[in-house]
């Protein structure tokens, strides 16, 4: 809930990856809010949410970076029975303008479906950036490959997903068996999705305090490398990462992915919507 020293603190490490020939900068999910529906204050900061996107597409033209702000939470028609709260990723370009909009439409459970409105039955845009075509979820979309595939079938070759993944998020069942069951499970989806899907995935987790649940493990993934940096602990940091997108196109004239989801005979559909196959 603190909204400006949150804001300022990413200003500094987008400033800072910007000085060491980032041409990327991404934030985790919530990173200037927490997630905290109930706090009295928590409807008026989400009103606030122009000023920020205004702010962070300021910093993008004039540190030359383009940005991913994590998410930020937009609350719009506040007050009248239209009310709705979204959860939103933004793809700002170098020169500040927004190419990409997404709003998460997988949401976790009661805690985010009480309050949040999902994009639902819209499609999964893709983005045509100036590091080509990009993808984006949020979260726990990470779950479902069908997003992956309805947006590589578009072309995305790039996958940027914004998170606040704990390690709490497990079920009392789950971390009997596994303390660290939900790391298991980013490392091994992360690294699943690179290799089913050839593509890269730009994933930034929430990290904070230990011993407050925080996963991080904020990674840049890719087929046959897996993670090429990964921020182990939950401590607050940044990695700078050089993404040489060769990889992605050796991985793909291997396995052929792209190419067997492009035949006129190919036998799934992923398509959200009316007209989606059965």
């Amino acid at each position: 809930m603190e909204l400006e020293a949150n804001y300022q603190t990413a200003d500094n490490f987008i400033r800072s990856a910007a000085k060491h020939d980032a041409t990327l900068a991404v934030l985790p999910e919530y990173h200037l809010l927490n997630w905290v529906p109930h706090d009295e204050n928590f409807k008026e900061a989400c009103g606030q949410w122009k000023e920020y996107l205004d702010r962070y597409q300021a910093l993008a033209k004039e540190c030359n970076i383009c940005i991913v702000p994590g998410t930020i939470l937009e609350l719009h028609e506040a007050g009248t029975e239209d009310e709705v709260l979204l959860n939103v990723a933004y793809f700002i370009d170098n020169t500040g303008d927004i190419v990409g909009r997404y709003v998460k439409k997988n949401l976790w459970g009661d805690i985010e479906r009480l309050h949040l409105t999902s994009s639902s039955m819209d499609a999964h845009p893709v983005f045509d950036t100036p590091m080509g075509k990009v993808g984006m979820l949020i979260c726990w979309d990470l779950a479902f490959p069908e997003a992956f595939r309805e947006m590589i079938r578009q072309g995305a070759k790039i996958i940027i997903i914004p998170t606040f993944w704990t390690l709490a998020d497990c079920s009392k069942a789950g971390l009997a068996v596994n303390p660290s069951a939900e790391a298991l499970f980013l490392d091994s989806m992360l690294t699943a999705r690179c290799f089913e899907n050839t593509c890269a995935v730009i994933f930034a987790n929430a990290g904070g305090p230990p011993g407050k649940g925080y996963a991080g493990l904020s990674q840049v993934c890719v087929p046959y490398a897996g993670a090429l940096t990964r921020l182990g602990s939950s401590a607050e940091g940044m990695a700078v990462v050089d993404l040489d997108m060769k990889i992605v196109e050796d991985a793909e004239l291997n396995y052929q992915v792209r190419a067997d989801l492009a035949r006129a005979d190919w036998h799934y559909g992923y398509k959200h919507g009316p007209e989606a196959k059965t």
